[in-house]
C-alpha cells in the first residue's frame, strides 16, 4: 500500500538516504492536529523504517518553530475531555499516542530531531525521543507546566537519562523552560550550531551515519537503547549474541574488504 502524505506532516526522501519528516503548519507554529498527525507521524516512522533508500530519519519543523506540542485550538478536548468516562485519557494516550510516539525511539534507524525553533509539550517529547538532538540558538524546551500538566509520552522517561535526575526535576520545579545553551550543557541537545548553518551540519552528521554500516547502528542502537534498564551481564550477553551474527553478515565482510582493498565500502544493511 503506498505512503498516503498529508500536508501538515511532509515526508520527503533524498537520494542522500536522508528521510526528512517536517511538521508543516508555520502559521500555528508546527502545532499537532490530535491524533491525526501523532498517528501520521508514527505512520511514516515505520515507512521510513522499511524503505531500503532510507539511512537516517530527520524530524524537523517548517518555518520559525520545531513543533508547539498540541494545538489547543483544535486538538485539546480530543485528548484530555475529562467529561468522559474515568479511564476515557489513559486508553487515548496508549492507543492514540504511545504506539506511534514509541516509534521514534523503536526504529532500527537513527533518528535525529532537528530543533530550529520552540519544542513544546509534546514536541519536547517528541525530540527527546529522537537518538541525537541538533540545535540552534531559538532552540527552546517547554513543559506542560502552563496547563497544568506533567512531563509525557515519555519524556519523564527520557529526560533523567539525558540530563540526569536533579536537572530534570529542576526543570519540572521551575517552569518547565528551558534555554538552547542550558540544554547543551545538560546534555539534551548533542550539538549547539548557528541556526544559518543547523541544516548544513545536521546533513553533514547525516552523511557520516550513511557511510557507517546499518547492520552495525541498527543492532548497536537496540543493545543502547535496552541498556537504559538492565544490568551490565545482559549487555554484555546481549553482544556477544549480536557479535557472530554481525560478523557473518554481507556489510561486515565488505567493511573488512574494503579496509583491505583500501576502499569505500558498499553498505547494503544485510
Amino acid at each position: 500500500m503506498a505512503l498516503e502524505v498529508v500536508n501538515e506532516l511532509l515526508y520527503e526522501v533524498e537520494d542522500s538516504g536522508i528521510l526528512w519528516i517536517k511538521f508543516n503548519r508555520p502559521e500555528r507554529q508546527n502545532a499537532l492536529f490530535v491524533p491525526d498527525t501523532i498517528t501520521k507521524l508514527g505512520e511514516y516512522l515505520r515507512a521510513g523504517d522499511a524503505d531500503p533508500r532510507v539511512r537516517v530519519i530527520v524530524i524537523t519543523g517548517v518555518g520559525k518553530a520545531f513543533c508547539a506540542g498540541l494545538d489547543l485550538k483544535t486538538g485539546y478536548k480530543v485528548v484530555l475531555n475529562r467529561s468522559e468516562k474515568p479511564d476515557a485519557s489513559r486508553q487515548k494516550f496508549l492507543k492514540h499516542f504511545h504506539i506511534h510516539i514509541d516509534a521514534i525511539s523503536e526504529t532500527r534507524k537513527p533518528t535525529i530531531a532537528m530543533i530550529n525553533g520552540a519544542a513544546v509539550g509534546i514536541g519536547m517529547d517528541i525530540a527527546l525521543r529522537c537518538d541525537i538532538r541538533m540545535g540552534c540558538e531559538w532552540t527552546r524546551f517547554f513543559t506542560y507546566q502552563n496547563v497544568g500538566q506533567i512531563i509525557e509520552n515519555g519524556g519523564s522517561y527520557f529526560l533523567p537519562k539525558l540530563a540526569g535526575l536533579g536537572r530534570a526535576l529542576e526543570l519540572a520545579f521551575t517552569g518547565g523552560f528551558l534555554k538552547a545553551e542550558e540544554a547543551y550543557r545538560w546534555g539534551i541537545l548533542n550539538h549547539l550550531v548557528p541556526a544559518d548553518q543547523l541544516k548544513a551540519e545536521t546533513r553533514s552528521l547525516c552523511q557520516k551515519i550513511v557511510a557507517s554500516p546499518p547492520l552495525v547502528q541498527w543492532i548497536n542502537k537496540r543493545i543502547m537503547r535496552r541498556a537504559l534498564d538492565v544490568d551490565l551481564k545482559t549487555v554484555q550477553d546481549l553482544c556477544a549474541n549480536a557479535s557472530g551474527i554481525l560478523f557473518a553478515s554481507e556489510d561486515s565482510k565488505e567493511a573488512r574488504k574494503a579496509w583491505s582493498e583500501k576502499r569505500t565500502p558498499v553498505f547494503n544493511g544485510r
